[in-house]
């Protein structure tokens, strides 16, 4: 019944139904990608984080393990990105992490300009098939032959218009919504790297102060 329901819409939306289906296809599609990207990033990170930058003041190795375990998050990427330079001063170091960084946005953004482009399309996909819809109505009447066929064309023509609109807005609707939570997301995630690379480079310095006296000590004594 509900396939039947849905076959007779997407027959009433006319033409434009079909790149209106492919946009939604692909819509659900991306979204459930960001949606298991985002779900992995917020759930895992934040332990993750917290316990390297806490086992990195004893154990530097360690630490650097325990970022490898976890490379599909976008802040162990950024650290290890750091830590791949050989002894860097602290100043190498922030520039490294801040390079990696910004080497992390067009991740952390996939699929904004996709949403994007469905988000305004798929309203003008709608229009125009109000616009077809209204076309087909006007072209099948006739003054004085109202009645039988010609209603029933009137009637098609206005369902393709009424029912492409409204495929149209949905459309466009539920991607916004996930597409600016997305957003919101990505704002929050980047404040998060901004604190967490702040703490880590931090404990690099202390680390990196400790083994220069540890050296001027050895060489002294």
């Amino acid at each position: 019944m509900i396939t039947e329901n849905m076959a007779a819409f997407f027959k009433a939306a006319g033409i434009v139904a079909f790149p209106l289906l492919a946009f939604s296809v692909v819509s659900l599609a991306l979204i459930g990608e960001r949606l298991y990207f985002w779900f992995r990033v917020n759930q895992r990170q934040p332990k993750v984080m917290k316990d390297t930058l806490k086992i990195y003041r004893r154990e530097p190795a360690t630490a650097i393990r325990k970022l490898k375990q976890n490379v599909d998050l976008p802040m162990c990427r950024i650290c290890l990105e750091a830590l791949e330079w050989e002894n860097p001063n602290p100043d190498e170091f922030r520039l490294a992490m801040e390079s990696a960084a910004q080497a992390e946005i067009p991740v952390l953004k996939r699929f904004n300009i996709v949403f994007d482009t469905i988000i305004a399309a798929s309203p003008l996909l709608g229009l125009l098939g109000t616009v077809l819809g209204l076309m087909t109505s006007f072209a099948s009447i006739n003054l004085g032959e109202i009645g039988g066929s010609k209603s029933i064309q009137v009637s098609a023509g206005i369902s393709e218009a009424l029912a492409s609109t409204a495929m149209g807005l949905v459309v466009a609707l539920v991607t916004l919504l996930f597409a600016n939570a997305f957003r919101a997301f990505y704002i929050r995630q980047l404040a998060a790297i901004q604190e967490y690379s702040g703490q880590f480079e931090l404990i690099y310095r202390q680390h990196q102060q400790l083994e220069d006296t540890k050296q001027k000590f050895y060489a002294t004594a």
